[in-house]
C-alpha cells in the first residue's frame, strides 16, 4: 500500500500542471525547456519524486513564474497543515512589498530634495 502524498507533493505538482497546461506545453516541452528528463517530471507530477532546490528553480524560470509560486496552494486545494503556510507566505510576501515601497519612497524623496550626486 502506498503511503500518503505529502499535501506539499500534492501542491507542487498540481501547480507544474497548471502553469504548464497555461504555457500549452506538454510534459516533454516542459521537461526538455527545464533541462530534465520527461520520465523525471512524470514522476514529479505524479508525486513519485521530490524536487531539489536546483530542479524547482529551473521549472519555475520554465514555466515563467517564481519558485514559491510552484508551492502555494490555490484557495481550499490543499488538505491539511499547508493552510497556514500559505497565509504566512501572503503575509511575508505583503510584507516584503510594504518594504520596498517605503525604501523608494525614501530614495525619491532623497533624490528630489538633492540628496543624491
Amino acid at each position: 500500500m502506498r503511503a500518503e502524498v505529502e499535501p506539499i507533493r500534492k501542491v507542487l505538482a498540481g501547480n507544474i500542471r497548471k502553469y504548464r497546461k497555461n504555457l500549452g506545453y506538454s510534459q516533454e516541452k516542459l521537461a526538455e525547456k527545464a533541462g530534465l528528463s520527461a520520465q523525471t517530471l512524470n514522476d514529479i507530477e505524479g508525486c513519485r519524486r521530490w524536487v531539489s532546490a536546483l530542479t524547482l528553480s529551473k521549472l519555475a524560470r520554465a514555466l515563467q513564474v517564481a519558485e514559491y509560486q510552484l508551492l502555494i496552494p490555490e484557495n481550499g486545494e490543499t488538505p491539511g497543515e499547508a493552510a497556514p503556510a500559505h497565509i504566512a507566505l501572503k503575509s511575508l510576501i505583503s510584507l516584503q512589498r510594504t518594504i520596498v515601497s517605503a525604501i523608494n519612497a525614501q530614495f525619491d524623496q532623497a533624490k528630489d530634495s538633492g540628496g543624491f550626486a
